[in-house]
């Protein structure tokens, strides 16, 4: 309950900085995180649950309709967790959030009637993970790496994409974890596509996995590159380039320097490598938590590093990309989603006395 209380108390602290009295929240991502770890949805795809969390003066209420409240009651445990039910018939409209909320000054996590929205403070909030949360992230992390590595060594010439996206999907929702993002390309499709979804297109030699899994509320990322038989130079190149790429992102997350420094660090490597302008063709990544990313890194952003974050960072210049999932530690950064006895570059980052590895591209020879 530790944990579950900490976050009462920040809703507190976020409601009192903005003069409001109660708070709405209606998103999966805020619904996990207040509940930590309940599920809201019934769609994956959706942003908005089938449940509302409502927090007032006088308690903590969860508004439900009569399909979703046995669930989140028995399997989710959310009557333990101290909310108060307020259930409502599925084919009743209802004003249960206005009649919660009225005659206060209100905030919520979506555009709502008559309220203040907190979404952008609370994606920050969400990204600052409590203990417990980094316990439930390394475990997120194993199971993407165990979901991608059988996955793609699973995957051989003359698969369609679709078949690929079948593949990792088993793999990962056979896990436990929901595959919220799946996408692939195969061949020139890696080159020609930063958001790939699967076609009908046949893998000849080289195919690109991307996969965002979620787990108990949170969310990581992950991307791994296979090819059959020997890279070219011009993809080898590519290769190193979004490795040094990606270990400039990783290693200048530390605490206390703003994601502009950040972002600047990375895109001078950028320049270094020869790919100059690539970064202005996809979003580099960012702060990771109850979404694949709760914001978007951009040049300028006054955010800062935060122990205890989690970052995913996604460099790619054309035909290749690096992302894994790290967590800022106290000393060092830790890669959670870390593939063992994958293939690696060794990288040498300015300023840390040890190289970095970064993953390479599988080659099946």
């Amino acid at each position: 309950m530790r944990e579950f209380e900490e976050k009462q108390k920040r809703i507190e602290t976020l409601l009192a900085e903005h003069q409001l009295e109660a708070l709405i929240l209606r998103r999966v991502g805020s619904f996990a995180w207040a509940t930590c770890g309940a599920a809201s949805y019934v769609n994956m795809a959706t942003t908005e649950g089938e449940a509302t969390l409502v927090i007032t003066p006088d308690g903590r209420y969860l508004v439900v309709n009569n399909i979703e409240a046995p669930r989140l009651d028995l399997e989710e445990g959310l009557v333990d967790q101290g909310w108060k039910f307020r259930v409502t018939p599925w084919y009743e409209t209802h004003a249960t959030v206005a009649d919660l909320t009225d005659g206060l000054r209100v905030g919520a996590d979506v555009p709502y009637p008559g309220t203040t929205d907190l979404s952008a403070e609370l994606a920050r909030v969400r990204t600052l993970l409590m203990p417990d949360e980094q316990e439930r992230f390394r475990t997120l992390g194993k199971l993407h790496a165990e979901a991608m590595d059988s996955a793609i060594r699973s995957v051989r010439p003359g698969q369609t994409e679709y078949q690929i996206a079948g593949i990792l999907a088993q793999e990962t929702e056979s896990r436990g974890m929901q595959c919220i993002v799946n996408l692939i390309a195969t061949d020139e499709r890696v080159f020609s596509f930063r958001h790939p979804l699967p076609t009908g297109k046949k893998l000849d030699r080289y195919a690109m996995l991307v996969l965002c899994g979620r787990w108990r509320g949170l969310v990581g990322s992950l991307t791994r590159l296979v090819h059959f038989g020997a890279l070219s130079e011009e993809l080898q190149r590519k290769s190193e380039a979004v490795a040094k790429i990606d270990a400039a992102f990783n290693a200048a997350t530390r605490p206390g320097h703003t994601l502009a420094q950040v972002f600047d660090r990375a895109t001078d490597v950028y320049a270094e490598t020869g790919f100059p302008d690539e970064w202005r063709l996809h979003h580099q990544g960012g702060p990771a938590g109850y979404e694949a990313r709760e914001y978007i890194a951009t040049p300028g952003s006054t955010d800062e590093v935060f122990l205890g974050q989690t970052y995913a960072w996604n460099p790619s210049v054309a035909g290749a990309k690096s992302e894994d999932t790290i967590l800022v530690g106290d000393d060092d950064n830790e890669v959670l989603t870390e593939i063992p006895n994958w293939p690696t570059l060794s990288v040498t980052v300015e300023g840390r006395a040890e190289p970095m590895s970064r993953p390479a591209i599988l080659e099946v020879t």
